[in-house]
């Protein structure tokens, strides 16, 4: 190798090749009586859940999920549960040791305002106030997620 293929950094790609809605539900068991009963903002409880798996057949490809399930309470009752899984097909191409990385924080990272706006359209169109979700810090799960798996390895 030389000097300055040392110096140059990795060359890094991500191409979003498509975006889809895998499955979505919306469940507000207390409707219409919700509506007369919303009179402060709920207590939203989010769960954020990334999952990515290699495209067949297709080098550097991989079907990315992101799976976003709000559960909101009023008065300790649920007023509405909404689970969006997002996805999208995505072609990294970078050093290996990056691949993983890129995969499960770049790609969500890119897809999610796409979720966020589906779900927030999503309550709106059931009547209630849009669903805000502030944005998520991806790096900071994919930390948490291999320490959690770092954690069985060594038990």
């Amino acid at each position: 190798m030389t000097e300055k293929e040392k110096q140059t950094p990795p060359t890094i790609a991500i191409r979003i090749e498509a975006q889809y809605v895998k499955d979505l539900s919306f469940e507000a068991p207390k409707m219409p009586k919700l509506l007369q009963e919303l009179k402060q903002a709920p207590a939203i409880n989010l769960a954020v859940q990334v999952n990515a798996v290699p495209v067949e057949d297709k080098k550097n490809q991989f079907a990315v999920d992101l799976t976003l399930k709000a559960e909101a309470t009023l008065d300790k009752s649920p007023a509405f549960i909404c689970e969006l899984t997002y996805g999208a097909v995505a072609t990294v191409e970078a050093p290996a040791e990056h691949i993983q990385p890129l995969v499960l924080i770049e790609v969500p990272h890119l897809i999610f305002p796409y979720a966020r706006a589906l779900l927030a359209n999503l309550t709106r169109e059931a009547g209630l106030p849009a669903l805000s979700i502030n944005p998520i810090d991806f790096a900071s799960l994919y930390r948490q997620r291999l320490a959690e798996v770092q954690a069985k390895a060594k038990a």
